[in-house]
């Protein structure tokens, strides 16, 4: 929902620096791995219990993952980087709330499976969306420049990130936050769907 208000204010930032980091020799796909890496270490942190720790690694994480597509537009852009991105993205998001069921199995399993499902059906709706934007030679610059077409959305990545902080700073309030924030989640798979019917039913 914010991404694409966000975007215009931090693009400037983050174009700046991914120029200083490729004229360094650092790539776009290292930076998306170091972001990762520091995702799953946040992710780790979780699991031990260090919660407030924990925010360093994933706000670096996001920052690591902001960062890679400026080095990429400032050096040379390909398809698999995209793909790289998008795979160690749903990496960290499956990992964050994974790390909360495992630091709390009997109060966080079954809220994490539900939020985990329904993190893969709103992934598979972004994803499949994508995938007819690009037979339909669709393109949208609103949430940056992207390798994939990005559909908006009630939720985005700007919300969950928001969220993950929250699950970070009030640990004990997992279990209600991700019922809360899965049914969302689903909300946004929906309106996703609906617009696909709008834009491809006669396919």
């Amino acid at each position: 929902m914010f991404d694409s208000k966000i975007r215009p204010l931090i693009d400037p930032m983050l174009n700046a620096q991914g120029q200083v980091i490729a004229r360094a020799g650092i790539s776009a796909n290292q930076v998306t791995l170091l972001g990762l890496a520091l995702g799953l270490l946040s992710a780790v942190m979780i699991v031990y219990g260090l919660f407030a720790l924990a925010l360093l690694p994933l706000l670096l994480s996001r920052l690591a993952d902001g960062l890679d597509g400026a080095v990429a537009r400032a050096s040379e852009p390909s398809d698999f980087g995209g793909y790289l991105d998008i795979t160690c993205d749903f990496l960290f998001y499956g990992a964050v709330p994974l790390a909360f069921v495992l630091a709390d199995p009997g109060q966080n399993a079954v809220a994490g499976a539900f939020l985990l499902m329904t993190f893969y059906v709103n992934g598979t709706s972004f994803l499949g969306y994508a995938v007819l934007a690009e037979k339909h030679k669709m393109k949208s610059t609103a949430r940056g420049v992207k390798t994939l077409y990005f559909t908006g959305g009630l939720l985005e990545g700007a919300e969950t990130i928001g969220f993950f902080v929250l699950l970070c700073l009030l640990p004990a309030w997992f279990a209600p936050m991700a019922w809360v924030f899965g049914a969302l989640c689903l909300v946004t798979a929906s309106s996703r769907v609906l617009l696909a019917l709008r834009v491809f039913h006669r396919d």
